[in-house]
């Protein structure tokens, strides 16, 4: 089992940043890829980012590339995701997950464990 905690959410104005954590515990974190996905009001989740579990391979949604960056310290054994010049559309909850694979998933079935989520909300 793999406990995923994420935090950083909040309300943040349109252009503004946030950083969102995903602190991981149970198993070995380097074992698994993380991925963030989020889920607007009355969407789908979908697909944000990942990053192996090295951290060295990274793979984004092409719509998001130029404004999120995944990361991850596995020494601390948490994943981040710093999001920039964010919109309105931004708008969801987000969630981190992990997978035990060597790649960069993008489905949401390919992960094995999921946080409960944080939200974030972008508004003037």
């Amino acid at each position: 089992q793999v406990q995923l905690v994420e935090s950083g959410g909040g309300l943040v104005q349109p252009g503004g940043s946030l950083r969102l954590s995903c602190a991981a515990s149970g198993r070995t974190f380097t074992n698994y890829a993380v991925g963030w996905f989020r889920q607007a009001p009355g969407k789908e989740r979908e697909f944000v980012a990942s990053i192996n579990y090295r951290g060295i391979t990274t793979t984004y949604v092409d719509s998001m590339k130029d404004r999120f960056t995944i990361s991850r310290d596995n020494a601390k054994n948490t994943a981040y995701l710093q999001m920039n010049n964010l919109t309105p559309e931004d708008t969801a909850v987000y969630y981190c997950a992990a997978s035990m694979t060597t790649l960069t998933p993008t489905q949401l079935s390919r992960y094995d464990y999921w946080g409960q989520g944080t939200q974030v909300f972008v508004s003037s």
